[in-house]
């Protein structure tokens, strides 16, 4: 207590000297209004740019949910789309058979979200490690995609972690088929660079062009129709000579993954006990 007396004894003249300062800026802009709209203009200028300032950083920290919801959105909107298609392709519907189509072919999957927490490019065989697991309803055998594209397939699970099969592995086999038609092969990976893959048995008749659209399509449980696998980049005869080797631009960006999704197919079980009854 003694030095902080001595302290304030000491400077008294500086303290007084600001007290003094503080009760003229007061009188100056209370009572002269020419001052006072300039003090207060310039106020507000400070404050806005402060509270610009701090909606801009607010607004950065919630960008990881917006773009979570974006994806969502992206994932639904595309399955709408491609069911849409397809069936006006078929036949003539009104808009009201087209809304429940949309909203049907929906109803058979639910979507998981997911981070990726391990990642591999540059192996033969790559797996990426999700951090859900079978507590989230996650299971073997579901397809994961991102915001891009097909990702992989789950490939076992533990209580809150699973890990998949990347499209960048050798042991993976995806059915997938050129967008507006049927025809159909299966996409494979055979190393090296990890924006391309193959697709394989493409029939010799089947009618394409470089630069169409490769998705998936849906003959399985693991996939719905029409998830993006990539674009047609180049292509070849088989080995065989008796269909096509597609070489595969893939859409997805694996070196970035971040959130995915994985896709339950609702009746999965049903189809897959059925499906193994039939090969005994």
């Amino acid at each position: 207590m003694k030095n902080l007396l001595n302290f304030l004894i000491k400077y008294n003249y500086w303290f007084l000297f600001l007290l003094l300062e503080v009760i003229s800026f007061v009188l100056l802009f209370r009572f002269n209004h020419y001052q006072s709209s300039v003090f207060f203009t310039s106020g507000n200028k400070t404050v806005g740019k402060v509270y610009e300032i701090s909606s801009g950083v607010t607004s950065y920290f919630h960008l990881k949910s917006v773009n979570s919801d974006l994806l969502d959105k992206n994932i639904n909107l595309e399955q709408q789309v491609v069911a849409l298609q397809q069936k006006l392709h078929d036949l003539q519907m009104d808009s009201a058979t087209i809304t429940h189509i949309g909203d049907s072919v929906l109803s058979h999957y639910k979507v998981i979200k997911a981070n990726v927490i391990n990642n591999s490019l540059n192996r033969l065989n790559n797996y990426i490690t999700l951090d859900k697991g079978a507590d989230d309803g996650v299971r073997s055998e579901m397809g994961v995609i991102d915001g891009n594209g097909v990702v992989g397939i789950i490939y076992m699970t533990s209580a809150h972690y699973s890990v998949a099969i990347s499209v960048l592995n050798s042991k993976s086999s995806i059915n997938c088929k050129i967008k507006g038609s049927n025809y159909f092969g299966y996409l494979k990976w055979e190393g090296g660079d990890s924006q391309y893959a193959y697709v394989k048995d493409l029939p010799r008749h089947a009618k394409f062009a470089l630069g169409d659209t490769v998705v998936t399509n849906g003959y399985s449980s693991v996939f719905p129709s029409g998830i993006m696998v990539g674009t047609v980049d180049d292509m070849s005869d088989s080995h065989d000579g008796l269909s096509y080797l597609l070489k595969v631009k893939l859409a997805t960006d694996f070196g970035k993954l971040g959130e995915v999704r994985v896709i339950s197919h609702n009746t999965f079980a049903e189809q897959n006990k059925l499906e193994q009854k039939s090969k005994k």
